[in-house]
């Protein structure tokens, strides 16, 4: 069976080779599988919401909403899923616990005084918390329109704000009709006044523009005729240009006929040159053509003879460097042998020190002292030491404690300071500041007198 819905309707299908369900406004249904049409048209839902201020002030909020099934596929599919069949006489049912949940819990958040003058920013928070209710079902609401809000029974509220409004409209009327009676006493004088004062303005204003009007008139003659004047030059001067441009243009055209009367000649005689210069050209191109060919065969010839050269140049070479390479190989065989020796001989004094090792029972020190007496060392070293000290004149200085056993440890320090101190000057020049030590000049020559051929 083949069905087709009308505008304002939809067919789901569901059945065999649907894996879910299809929504769409034609479809053929096969054996299997079942179909049935949906309306889409929206319904209007008169409420009178009962509802709650944060004051814990009750009042009614009647409302009409339009609501329908909002036209995308994924609405559509939620729609025909969750509503259609049997469930879609429970459509209303649901609409209105949907807005009557959303409103109360809007309504108490909110003043009695923010719900009656903000009834805008209300108005949109109710929309935008049922419409996020009625997506989970595949709903959009259309309109809303929420009326005058209305007393609950046994609550005056909205009659009290009612009458106070009046009130201050009637005490505000009769004050702008106070307002308007003194505008309109002030202002009936101020215009009289202001309507002699414009009129005494403008009839001196008018004398005024009708002086400056014959002024620019007067002024405007003069300038028409200075322009006048200015023209009738003007007329004049072009005359007389346009004439000599005449004249000029005569003499141009007959010297451009004489330059191409000369151009003309010149082409003809440069024609006549160019022919004559070919001529020679094509001559001239023969014969160099010919010397070319003579100079490549000289170039060829000069090439091979070169080339014969340098063959005999590289087998001289060739054979120079084969007596070089051998005589290279004959100082390497040369010093090859060298170093063999060498190492030879290094081995030979290794095994010659293991063996006197040896001998010693491995003692090192023992050997070494060998080695350096029977290759003089010690005397050598002597000798150095001789030479070293030759020409010193050593001066020793012996402190005497006159004999005496016992010892006085402040006397003998008292006493070694006049030596100590001559000695400091023979062998560095250097003497101590006087507050160190002020020996008498007799008894620091008693006391260096003590140094005589060893006597303590």
């Amino acid at each position: 069976m083949f069905k087709v819905a009308n505008a304002n309707q939809y067919v789901v299908k569901t059945g065999f080779g649907v894996s879910d369900i299809k929504v769409c406004k034609k479809t053929v249904v096969w054996p299997g599988q079942t179909a049935q049409y949906f309306d889409v048209t929206p319904h209007n839902f008169e409420l009178s919401l009962h509802a709650m201020s944060v004051e814990k002030l009750e009042f009614l909020l009647p409302a009409v909403m339009t609501i329908g099934p909002r036209i995308d596929d994924a609405s559509l599919a939620k729609y025909a899923r969750l509503m259609t069949g049997k469930s879609q006489s429970n459509v209303p049912e649901l609409v209105k616990g949907v807005i009557e949940g959303e409103t109360r819990v809007i309504a108490a958040g909110m003043s009695m005084e923010e719900i009656f003058k903000d009834r805008k920013a209300f108005k949109e928070n109710i929309i935008r918390n049922v419409q996020s209710e009625l997506d989970h079902f595949g709903l959009y609401c259309y309109n809303t329109n929420i009326k005058s809000l209305q007393d609950t029974p046994g609550s005056e509220y909205f009659s009290y704000i009612r009458m106070k409004t009046q009130e201050g409209a009637v005490n505000q009327a009769k004050i702008d009709v106070a307002e308007a009676r003194y505008k309109g006493d002030v202002g009936e004088k101020e215009r009289t006044g202001m309507t002699r004062q414009q009129v005494g303005r403008i009839e001196a204003e008018t004398v005024v523009y009708e002086n400056e009007r014959k002024a620019e008139m007067f002024q405007a003659q003069a300038t028409l005729e200075t322009r006048q004047a200015e023209y009738d030059r003007q007329v004049q001067t072009a005359q007389i240009e346009a004439k000599q441009a005449a004249n000029m243009r005569q003499i141009e055209l007959q010297r451009q006929y004489e330059e191409k009367r000369q151009l003309a000649e010149t082409e003809r005689l440069r024609a006549d040159v160019v022919a004559k210069w070919k001529a020679e050209y094509e001559v001239s191109v023969e014969k160099a053509n010919s010397e070319l060919y003579n100079e490549q065969r000289k170039a060829d010839a000069a090439l091979f003879k070169k080339k014969q050269e340098a063959e005999g140049m590289y087998y001289t070479t060739s054979k120079a460097a084969e007596a070089q390479m051998k005589k290279a190989d004959a100082y390497l065989y040369e010093k090859k042998k060298e170093a063999e020796a060498i190492d030879s001989v290094m081995l030979a004094q290794a095994n010659g020190l293991k063996n006197l090792v040896s001998a010693f029972n491995g003692d090192t020190n023992a050997a070494l002292s060998y080695l350096m007496l029977e290759r003089g060392t010690y005397q050598a070293l002597a000798k150095e030491n001789a030479n070293a000290i030759k020409g010193l004149n050593p001066k020793i200085t012996v402190w005497n404690q006159d004999g005496k056993t016992q010892s006085n440890p402040i006397a003998d320090i008292y006493k070694s300071l006049p030596p100590l101190i001559e000695t400091m000057r023979d062998q560095t020049g250097v003497m101590p500041p006087t507050w160190l030590a002020n020996v008498a000049p007799e008894q620091q020559a008693a006391q260096t007198k003590s140094v005589v051929n060893g006597k303590v």
